[in-house]
């Protein structure tokens, strides 16, 4: 298993350098959907709290970091961990207010929260520009490399992706991990034991506000634009679709859920005008076929082979 893990890696660390421009950008943004579908998987798969106002970090940290570097001058390397900072105090209030319900009203809390920063980005036009968004907008230099062209961007978002993947598992596999994954599956249980399960899913509310701005940062140095859309009910819906149809509650499955509602959305939409449609279709099969996602489907089917052919041996 780590052999392929490793021959995976080295295949999309060699990516750009085969593969055309437009695919190079497209398994940019998979990189960039992926950390965003990955923080909300902490709250669904790990937590068990069904978030449809994401979005609102992603837009947040790209919104701060483009108003750093546009209204006050601050480079990239300032702008950025100032957006990141100001992503994470939202997530703390927003967390303060959400988690004071679950389940249902969790979800309907975390998607007003949202919608009144998609409302203040497009109401606010002094600071926001409204519906035109903000323009200008540059991508940092790393080392003195520029990731204007398409295979250095890539390289960039790709190191990013894995880093964030990775302190995302180590979260899970922690000794907080655990206790979050006690408050999903019994939670009175879990505060009988003396935990304080408000408190582990507050940090975990944070903790992928968090990297669901750092996906905000990734997607505006990338789009080198801010527009209010991206704070839109529709962002969250994707992320949620993607962990849902990769399989939540695994580390691969935000990752090739993130793949195909992106594929669908950047690739297929140019040979059919309704894909929407389509994505809706490909979720049904899944859910019918594969209720626990792709991934967890795939590895079910993969014993199940495994287990045939030790039969016939």
């Amino acid at each position: 298993m780590k052999k392929n893990i490793w021959v995976l890696l080295l295949f999309f660390a060699c990516f750009p350098f085969f593969a055309g421009e437009y695919y190079v950008n497209l398994a940019s943004q998979i990189f960039i959907f992926a950390i965003f579908a990955a923080s909300i998987n902490l709250l669904l798969g790990y937590g068990g709290l069904p978030s449809l106002g994401h979005s609102a970090y992603l837009g947040l940290a790209a919104y701060l970091s483009a108003l750093a570097a546009l209204k006050f001058g601050l480079g990239h390397w300032v702008a950025a961990p100032v957006a990141l900072l100001g992503t994470m105090l939202a997530a703390a209030a927003f967390g303060l207010i959400a988690l004071r319900a679950t389940g249902l009203g969790f979800l309907m809390l975390t998607l007003a929260l949202s919608q009144v920063l998609w409302g203040t980005a497009y109401r606010w036009v002094s600071v926001t520009d409204g519906d035109n968004g903000l323009r200008g907008l540059t991508r940092p230099a790393l080392f003195g490399v520029s990731l204007d062209a398409a295979t250095p961007f890539y390289l960039f978002a790709f190191a990013v992706t894995l880093f964030s993947i990775w302190m995302m598992a180590r979260y899970v596999d922690s000794p907080l991990g655990a206790a979050l994954k006690g408050t999903r599956d019994q939670p009175r249980r879990m505060s009988a034991l003396g935990h304080d399960v408000w408190m582990i899913r507050w940090v975990t509310f944070i903790y992928a506000g968090f990297w669901g701005g750092v996906s905000g940062l990734l997607f505006v140095y990338y789009h080198k634009y801010i527009h209010p859309v991206s704070l839109s009910l529709t962002n969250s819906a994707e992320g949620l679709l993607a962990v849902i149809a990769g399989g939540s509650g695994t580390l691969g499955g935000p990752i090739v859920g993130a793949a195909i509602v992106m594929i669908l959305k950047n690739y297929v939409s140019t040979y059919i005008e309704r894909w929407n449609m389509l994505l809706g279709f490909v979720f049904v099969v899944i859910v019918v076929f594969m209720p626990d996602g792709v991934v967890p489907g795939f590895r079910r089917l993969l014993l199940r082979w495994k287990a045939a052919r030790w039969r016939k041996k």
